[in-house]
């Protein structure tokens, strides 16, 4: 739906996908549903003509039926030939720098062509608004399913958020994909003024999947008829939205629109823009039938109350089996402006850069600056928010080391399965996962990782809003990653002045499907073949039953261009030639020391080792070990302290014999540069090392003294 309000009002556009119902189904309801001023009653089986309730029904009840259809249709053929005598008395297509094109793909009409409607007998001159109420809520159902939706969504979302003054109620009908990710985006959101609840769309899959249909969204669009049903049985209007809308004003100034209604208005729709169901676009170009371009049903307005007392669900059963006996399946067209494909972006259209540009905006938009309260409008009790902010009053403001304790505490929004994931686990439990996070200047190591590792990977990205949409589109112009649907890229978006790196790495773990994990590294190559190795290792060691983690020992190299080993023959080959070394052995001997490379060169089975200080190894473990710790962020001491609680919760530390992982040279992140120029950063960094000993102590008691020994030691 495009809406323009000439005059004194600004410019209200809106780019909406289209679902055009068959125009009788919508003129069924104004100018049928109602039989001497009373709603006809239909019972869900009486409108089902070959149902037994059906056929039992009394002669002279269906014969009724019947006759009202009839009369209906009728009505809607002396409406279609009105709407037909109107298109042929309205002025030609424009021509010159603005003439129509007839592409699917790239739109049709022009500024002078968009029609502003409500509902049947409402003008489409705009007017004066009424006023929504200062802090009314407004109620927004959305129907969404699958990874790639949740994406539209959130650009949908943000532009509803900036424009508006209203609480609002989110009414989301999601499949279990959307909704895992979209209830973790709201929750980490924390946008004051809003809630969201959600309908599981699988169990709706049953009332309209009866209606055939060829659109590539599937039966999804076609769950829009059934929320009377759905939705809360005291919700008594609310805004059907696309997921593919951007907003350029107010939503209020819709929900205003049910003030208009009146008398048998229960629905808000708009025209069609587009001439698909016109039909003659070319040779052979019969679409199915629709009152003259169909109805857009990208945005709706729905005055629940009202339909369901008027019998809605047997309304739209009965119009939708009379209608399919004359066509085979429903279809949907394209509009002029919506962004349901990349293609729609080189659109021609007069205002296309307007369009183009506000959509943009949004898709790149810092969700953050949206969590903003409403003046005036006091927001519901939101239990995480509270406890929030009660941690963060705790903290001193005045400690030299507040800005590191606060990061403990930020809530960063989280994109779950920012891209399509698919990977059904190994039936035989063996299966590992290569865990990791990253920034936008290690993308280009994602490439060289999946042609390394063939199994699952889960990664968190910390980006921002633009740079996650730069990120969309190199993953979409790869075709190395694009062939891969067992990567999970989970996006965190950037707050704050510290790289989070251990809340990144929790948020990979937690979303993996595996029972093993291998904690890496972005930066590290594995060898070829670990991944397969590492399964058979699970096996070996029985870790299913014992606490181990097995240790990939790590090396790196200086040179940007490597000929990476393809056994461990030729890489102690390179060792001794200088071409590779034990990680970090110039600058932090400790950190790998204990994994004992002199006895890994020669050992055939694996071995065990002993933490020491400063240890911190690669490891392969259960899915059910420690998250790591979140009051080390940027640079020092992320990954020591969790092989610490590993060791303190009793894990037996494994070498593997066969195993090995390359690191690859790189610029210095921005994280250890501070920590090495700015000596309250090494100050802060050793507070929380101290403080974190302490807490060890306390949950593992006596056995725990031996960190604070080995560290005064180091």
């Amino acid at each position: 739906m495009l809406g323009i309000c000439r005059g004194r009002r600004k410019f209200l556009a809106a780019s909406l996908t289209v679902l055009c119902i068959p125009a009788i189904t919508w003129l069924y309801l104004f100018a049928g549903s109602f039989e001497d001023g009373k709603p006809v009653s239909l019972s869900p089986l009486e409108s089902q003509p070959h149902s037994p309730r059906y056929a039992a029904a009394g002669p002279r009840e269906r014969e009724s039926l019947e006759v009202r259809v009839r009369e209906v249709e009728e009505e809607n053929r002396a409406l279609r030939r009105q709407l037909s005598l109107a298109q042929g008395r309205a002025p030609g297509p424009r021509r010159g720098n603005h003439s129509r094109t007839y592409s699917m793909e790239e739109g049709t009409g022009d500024s002078e062509s968009l029609r502003a409607g409500i509902v049947a007998g409402n003008s489409s001159e705009c007017g004066q608004q009424p006023v929504v109420e200062k802090c009314e809520t407004i109620h927004v159902a959305i129907v969404c399913a699958g990874y790639n939706a949740s994406r539209d969504v959130v650009t949908l979302v943000k532009s509803v958020l900036f424009h508006r003054r209203n609480p609002l109620h989110f009414h989301l009908i999601a499949d279990s994909i959307a909704e895992q990710i979209l209830a973790t985006l709201f929750q980490t959101w924390m946008v004051p003024a809003v809630r969201v609840d959600f309908y599981n769309a699988d169990e709706l899959k049953s009332e309209v999947s009866w209606i055939p249909n060829k659109h590539y969204s599937g039966i999804y669009g076609l769950m829009k008829l059934v929320l009377t049903k759905t939705l809360p049985a005291n919700l008594e209007r609310v805004i059907v939205l696309d997921t593919d809308i951007t907003f350029a004003t107010d939503i209020a100034e819709l929900w205003a629109v049910f003030h208009k209604f009146k008398g048998q208005q229960v629905l808000g729709l708009v025209e069609n823009q587009s001439d698909w169901y016109l039909g003659n676009l070319w040779k052979n170009h019969r679409p199915w039938p629709a009152l003259g371009r169909g109805y857009n049903t990208g945005v709706i307005l729905l005055l629940l109350d009202k339909l369901r007392k008027m019998k809605w669900e047997q309304m739209w059963r009965l119009t939708a089996e009379r209608e399919l006996m004359g066509m085979l399946s429903t279809s949907l067209a394209d509009q002029v402006i919506h962004w349901n494909s990349p293609k729609k972006l080189r659109v021609k259209n007069k205002h296309v850069e307007f369009f183009r540009n506000l959509y943009l905006t949004f898709l790149e938009y810092d969700g953050n600056l949206l969590r903003r309260e409403l003046f005036g409008c006091p927001s519901e009790a939101d239990v995480n928010s509270e406890n929030l902010q009660k941690q963060l009053s705790e903290l001193d403001e005045d400690d030299l080391c507040y800005e590191f304790r606060r990061e403990r505490f930020t809530v960063h929004r989280t994109h779950l399965y920012f891209l399509h994931y698919e990977y059904e686990p190994a039936s035989d439990n063996t299966d590992v996962t290569l865990v990791a996070q990253l920034s936008m200047d290690r993308l280009q190591m994602l490439e060289a990782i999946c042609k390394h590792w063939e199994g699952p990977i889960s990664l968190a990205l910390y980006l921002s809003d633009a740079e996650a949409q730069q990120f969309l589109r190199y993953a979409q112009g790869s075709e190395v990653l694009m062939s891969r649907h067992n990567v999970a890229y989970h996006i965190v978006y950037k707050e704050g002045q510290f790289y989070p790196v251990n809340l990144l790495r929790n948020v990979a773990m937690k979303h993996v499907g595996t029972p093993y994990l291998f904690l890496s590294d972005i930066d590290f190559l594995p060898m070829y073949g670990l991944y397969e190795y590492l399964r058979k290792s699970v096996i070996q060691l029985d870790l299913a039953n014992t606490k181990k983690a097995m240790i990939v020992p790590a090396f790196e190299t200086l040179r940007y261009r490597l000929s990476f080993p393809k056994s461990k023959a030729e890489l102690l080959s390179m060792l001794d030639m200088g071409t590779l070394f034990t990680f970090r052995y110039h600058v932090w001997t400790k950190g790998h020391a204990p994994t004992n490379f002199a006895k890994w060169r020669t050992a055939t089975t694996p071995y065990r080792v002993e933490w020491e200080a400063d240890f911190e190894p690669y490891v392969v473990v259960r899915r059910d070990c420690p998250e790591y710790d979140r009051r080390f962020v940027g640079f020092g001491w992320n990954k020591v302290a969790h092989i610490m609680e590993l060791d303190a919760q009793e894990y037996e530390f494994i070498v593997l014999p066969n195993a090995y992982m390359i690191h690859m040279p790189h610029a210095p992140s921005f994280d250890i540069t501070k920590f090495r120029s700015n000596k309250q950063y090494r100050v802060c960094l050793k507070t929380l090392k101290e403080e974190f000993q302490q807490d060890m102590s306390r949950r593992y008691g006596f056995a725990a003294l031996k960190y604070l020994t080995a560290e005064n030691n180091s």
